[in-house]
C-alpha cells in the first residue's frame, strides 16, 4: 500500500474511533499480548482461558472502552484464511464476557506472519469487535469532552525488523522487504510528529527493551527509540516475551520513556536472561510466575495522569505506575 493512501486511511480511522467517544471522562483499556492459544484441541490454553476470565471480571468493574492485543494472535502458524476455525475457537469462544464485547485492536506478531496476516485483517469485516485495520495504522481516542486524547502508532515489528524463531535465541535479521520497511518507518515518524495527543505510544509485538528470553530488539533500539525521544512520546507497548515488565529510561534529551511488556495472556515464561542487556537501573518491574495462570495490563487515563496496573489471572494486582501527559 502506498504511503499517501495509508495516511489517508489512518486519518479516516481516527474519525471512526473518535465517533461517540467525547462524553467519557476517562479512557480505560486492557493491554494483552500473545493470546494465541495452540494449534491442537481445545485450541486455547489454561492460561489463556484463566486470563480471559479475569479480564472479564476487571471489565465488569471498570467498563473499559477497548482491548489492545499486541500480536501472536494465533499459535503457532497464524491462520490459513478468513474462514479459519481458529477465529472462533481461540478468540470468540474464549473471550466471552459481556463486558469484553467491545472493540479489540490488533497487530501481527511473528507467529501470525507464519500464516496469513491479510486474513486477520479481513476478519475485521466479519466481527463486531475484531479491529485489525492494516499491517500498521494510527489510533487516537478522545476523552473529557474531546479536549484530551491518547494516541497509538500501531506498528508491525516483523515487517520492520524481520522474523525470529521463538525456540532459538536470536535477533531478527532484518526486514524481508526493505522498501516496505522504509515506508513503515516513514509512517511511524510522520504519525509521531503530527500527533498532539496528551499521551502517545507506539505499540508493536517486539519490545524495545526486555530482560527476558528475547531481550531488547536491536533494530527498535536503533531506529524506533530515537523517534520516541525526538517526538516526546510516552513510550512503547509490546508482547513477545511471555511475562510482565515495566522499564523506565530518562533519555539523553531529558524525556521520560516507559516500556511495557504484556505478553502473558497465553503462556508464562520466568526468564530474566537479558537482565544485563537493558539500560542500567531501567527495570522497575518484572513478573513471570507460572502459578499466576497468566496476566495482563489495565490502564486508566484522566486529564491529570495515566495509571497502568499489572494484574494476574488469579486477580492479584501486582504493580501500578503513573505516567504524566507529555509536553508538546
Amino acid at each position: 500500500m502506498e504511503l499517501s493512501f495509508k495516511l489517508l486511511f489512518c486519518s479516516i480511522l481516527i474519525c471512526l474511533t473518535s465517533k461517540g467517544s467525547h462524553a467519557v471522562d476517562s479512557l480505560r483499556f486492557l493491554i494483552i499480548g500473545d493470546m494465541g492459544g495452540v494449534d491442537y484441541a481445545p485450541y486455547s490454553t489454561y492460561y489463556e482461558r484463566s486470563t480471559a476470565a479475569e479480564m472479564g471480571k476487571i471489565a465488569d468493574l471498570y467498563s473499559p472502552q477497548f482491548v489492545m492485543e499486541l500480536g501472536d494472535n494465533f499459535y503457532y502458524d497464524g491462520v490459513k484464511d478468513v474462514n479459519d476455525f481458529r477465529f472462533q475457537a481461540t478468540f470468540e469462544d474464549v473471550y466471552t464476557a459481556k463486558s469484553l464485547q467491545i472493540p479489540w485492536y490488533f497487530i501481527a506478531g511473528n507467529h501470525d506472519h507464519h500464516g496469513n496476516v491479510t486474513a486477520q485483517i479481513l476478519y475485521t469485516q466479519r466481527s463486531n469487535r475484531w479491529k485489525f485495520q492494516d499491517y500498521y495504522y494510527y489510533l487516537e481516542f478522545p476523552f473529557a469532552d474531546g479536549q484530551h486524547s491518547v494516541g497509538f502508532v500501531m506498528v508491525d515489528t516483523v515487517l520492520l525488523c524481520g522474523s525470529t524463531d521463538d525456540f532459538v535465541a536470536m535477533q531478527p535479521q532484518g526486514p524481508e522487504n526493505k522498501k516496505k520497511a522504509d515506508e513503515q518507518w516513514a509512517f511511524i515518524e510522520n504519525s509521531l510528529k503530527k500527533s498532539r495527543a496528551d499521551y502517545l505510544f507506539t505499540a508493536g509485538h517486539y519490545p524495545v527493551y526486555s530482560i527476558a528470553e528475547h531481550g531488547p530488539t536491536d533494530c527498535l533500539v536503533k531506529q524506533l527509540n530515537p523517534m520516541l525521544d525526538t517526538y516526546k512520546a510516552n513510550g512503547h507497548l509490546s508482547g513477545h516475551d511471555h511475562n510482565l515488565q515495566h522499564l523506565h529510561v530518562k533519555s539523553e534529551q531529558g524525556n521520560n520513556l516507559d516500556y511495557f511488556v504484556s505478553g502473558m495472556a497465553n503462556f508464562v515464561d520466568f526468564s530474566t536472561i537479558h537482565n544485563s542487556s537493558v539500560p542500567i537501573d531501567s527495570l522497575k518491574f518484572h513478573y513471570g510466575n507460572i502459578a499466576s495462570k497468566g496476566g495482563f495490563l489495565y490502564a486508566e487515563t484522566t486529564t491529570s495522569n495515566m495509571t497502568l496496573t499489572f494484574i494476574t489471572a488469579d486477580g492479584v494486582q501486582l504493580y501500578t505506575t503513573t505516567l504524566w501527559p507529555r509536553k508538546v
